[in-house]
């Protein structure tokens, strides 16, 4: 629409979009914007002002029965054009946070009258996007065609078949051919379907279709193109830098470390996995790189993880210590900075080592921690900032909970077998390391915790889990284990229920900091979680409040949370979701598993939730057989995604074909 609004005007000439396409040198990158409410959103604009509503969104929102309150949120949806664009298509409300089906049908109903049927196309397109956007929650970057229509008839659309062609059709969503590993099961939600009219001979790939919205296909492929180019760019060591690199690998703290500063030496892409402890692994290859004079840094999910990262670099020499805002200084980094940054930190630019003059990170190695953490999208901005010749190391534990946005990119990465794999060998230490250790493999072991490092705390109902948790955080554990109550996390399945982290924090509210909640509903000293989007949380605590917003301290950095936000993006944080915990690790942790809680469990989430604990674990147990029965035969719901299918299509494109190996 761009090119012919620009022909049209005489501002360009037809000819420039048909000619042939001069060959280009690849494009400059430039440097990795943060995206609204994404990484470094609110803090990048700390006590923005207000967002103005049109009149005219104001009046169109009473028009149409919907609550005033939503125009803030359109606003920042839509931008100006909010009025235009929801005349035109009332259905369009779907696509503000937190607007459901009905809601939406109530809006268009009445703002159209007896023409907005269930069966109109602009409510079956704008209920395909939605459908897609709630998966993408739940890990998913495409859906199988069936799976959509299914979604769809639920909400009432007529013929949901037909309304998934026509919303591809319309380019609302897009469609794919994937060669999938095996034939899926016809109909499976999440699943493609197999091509209709196709047999499958012998020998061959089945063929599913998938669905899915063009910004997660756009990640997809650029991240798998990404991860190609760090691959192919990449120059193996002369000899005698071959030498300087295994001469470091003999100094590495352990095998597994070894294996990793050899593996990264040979390759510009390696992944790693390994638990908790063999986060040392990484950050033994970043202070090998740096002691070789090579720009290295690695980066984590959490602040916390930051600066666990940092304190084993300095045990490494690896210059992890000092400021964590990318700034340069002295002393053993040799002048780089801080090794050890954030993930958010580094896309934001307010970490790391900057960038080159072509907007590419000026570094030679990249190690990124909580790969599992890590979403399409934001894996694709990396990916993309990081210099042709430089190494990237991935590194995670599959079996933690995976990102809160849509994708799967290092358990894709790991089988597409498209790069070397190093898998740590190093246990995780201590009576909660080895109960953690068990429940990845399936098993729920009983172990030795002769210090009381792991205590299992029976309940009947939820009001005494809720009773027995604030007396564990306030009392038990700070008596018996030294333990203060501002270092133990509560951790829960979910946000509602009689014992979801709503209740569970006004508890410990009550006991831990009461107070009148005077700034919209928060005292100074409440521990909050800041979410400002799925998916990122930072963990902190109230300073005060004033006209301009809530003012937290988020690890040490200063947030200010704009006041009509607050409601929408600020939780109370003693006790927070396995989700929000991943990626963070507190000297004390505190489970609890009400009977609610039950479909919520799976392996990936008492994985996860039972690992955030250094010193110590209590487990409120009011879930009976459903806790063993999770562990061993629950693993993480499957994510339907393209990334691996897209990694080996590179990697057999790269590959040299007989006669060029001839």
């Amino acid at each position: 629409m761009a090119a012919v609004r620009a022909v049209e005007s005489g501002e360009r000439s037809a000819a420039e979009f048909f000619a042939e396409p001069k060959p280009a040198p690849r494009p400059r990158r430039a440097a990795p914007a943060a995206r609204p409410g994404g990484p470094g959103g609110p803090q990048a604009v700390p006590g923005g002002g207000p967002v103005a509503v049109p009149e005219g969104v104001t009046a169109l929102l009473a028009e149409g029965g919907a609550p005033a309150a939503l125009g803030t949120a359109l606003v920042e949806t839509f931008g100006e054009g909010a009025e235009e664009v929801l005349r035109a298509d009332p259905w369009e409300l779907l696509a503000v946070p937190g607007v459901a089906p009905k809601q939406a049908d109530g809006f268009a109903r009445a703002l159209l009258g007896p023409e907005g049927g269930p069966g109109d196309e602009r409510r079956c397109r704008a209920l395909a996007v939605w459908l897609l956007e709630r998966a993408a929650l739940s890990g998913h970057t495409v859906l199988g065609p069936q799976a959509l229509a299914e979604g769809l008839a639920r909400y009432g659309v007529p013929d949901a078949e037909t309304a998934v062609g026509e919303a591809i059709d319309a380019g609302a969503v897009l469609a794919f051919e994937d060669a999938g590993e095996e034939a899926p099961a016809a109909g499976a939600a999440g699943t493609g379907s197999t091509v209709a009219g196709e047999e499958e001979e012998e020998g061959e790939r089945p063929v599913r279709l998938l669905v899915g919205l063009e910004r997660h296909a756009l990640a997809e492929e650029s991240l798998a193109e990404g991860l190609a180019r760090l691959s192919s760019t990449f120059a193996p060591p002369g000899e005698e830098e071959a030498v300087r690199w295994e001469e470091a690998a003999g100094r590495a703290p352990g095998p597994s470390a070894a294996e990793l500063v050899r593996a990264a030496a040979r390759g510009g892409l390696v992944a790693h996995t390994g638990g908790e402890a063999a986060r040392a692994e990484p950050a033994a290859l970043v202070a090998a790189a740096r002691a070789l004079g090579l720009r290295a840094y690695a980066a984590a999910h959490s602040e916390d993880g930051r600066r666990r990262l940092a304190e084993l670099l300095d045990t490494e020499g690896g210059g992890g210590g000092g400021r964590s805002d990318g700034q340069d200084g002295d002393g053993p980094d040799g002048g780089m900075g801080p090794a050890a940054v954030t993930v958010d930190g580094l896309l934001a630019g307010r970490e790391g080592p900057g960038h080159d003059e072509e907007g590419a990170y000026a570094l030679d190695l990249l190690a990124v921690l909580d790969a599992p953490q890590l979403d399409a999208e934001r894996a694709t901005m990396l990916v993309e900032a990081v210099p042709d010749g430089a190494r990237l190391v991935l590194s995670g534990d599959p079996h933690l909970l995976g990102s809160a946005g849509a994708g799967q990119v290092l358990a894709d990465l790991l089988a597409a077998r498209v790069c070397p794999q190093v898998v740590s060998r190093t246990p995780d230490p201590g009576p909660v390391g080895e109960l953690v250790s068990g429940i990845g493999i399936g098993e729920l072991n009983q172990v030795e915790a002769p210090g009381r490092e792991v205590v299992i705390v029976p309940v009947r109902d939820a009001a005494e889990a809720v009773h027995r948790t604030v007396q564990l955080v306030a009392d038990s554990v700070p008596r018996a284990l030294g333990v203060p109550a501002e270092l133990t996390q509560v951790i829960t399945p979910g946000h509602g229920g009689a014992a979801g982290t709503r209740v569970l924090n006004a508890a410990l509210k009550e006991r831990l900091n009461p107070g009148p909640g005077r700034f919209g509903g928060f005292d100074p000293g409440d521990r909050v979680a800041h979410s400002p989007a799925p998916g990122h949380t930072a963990l902190g605590t109230v300073v005060s409040g004033d006209e301009e917003g809530l003012r937290l301290d988020c690890s040490g950095r200063a947030v200010t949370v704009p006041r009509e936000r607050v409601a929408r993006t600020v939780r109370h944080g003693w006790a927070i979701t396995a989700h929000q915990a991943v990626g963070t690790r507190w000297p004390a942790a505190v489970v609890v598993l009400p009977g609610d809680a039950v479909p919520a469990l799976n392996r990936a989430w008492v994985y996860t939730a039972f690992g955030r604990g250094e010193r110590h674990l209590s487990v409120v147990h009011g879930v009976d057989q459903a806790l063993p029965r999770a562990v061993e035969r629950i693993p993480a719901p499957e994510r339907t995604t393209r990334l691996r299918t897209l990694l080996r299509a590179q990697a057999a494109q790269a590959a040299p074909s007989p006669e060029t190996a001839d």
